[in-house]
């Protein structure tokens, strides 16, 4: 049990960093989209918004199973 909430973890951790490298980058191309057009919300500046909210979820279920972890060890 506790190997598999590990590889989730781990799978969590990467999810998360793969989340914020990809809202990284959208946010920059964001940037220069409103410098370019000046007009509203861009396509990008959507995709960084929707990148920043996966990566808000991945970061909780990390914090999830870290407690799972911490509970089941704490049982045995």
């Amino acid at each position: 049990m506790n190997t598999f909430l590990a590889i989730l973890l781990v799978a969590a951790m990467i999810a998360t960093v793969v989340a914020l490298v990809r809202g990284i980058i959208a946010f920059l191309q964001e940037s220069t989209d409103q410098v370019k057009n000046g007009e509203g919300p861009s396509a990008a500046s959507l995709k960084s918004n929707k990148m920043m909210q996966m990566r808000i979820f991945f970061q909780a279920l990390a914090i999830t199973i870290v407690v799972l972890i911490l509970y089941v060890g704490g049982r045995t």
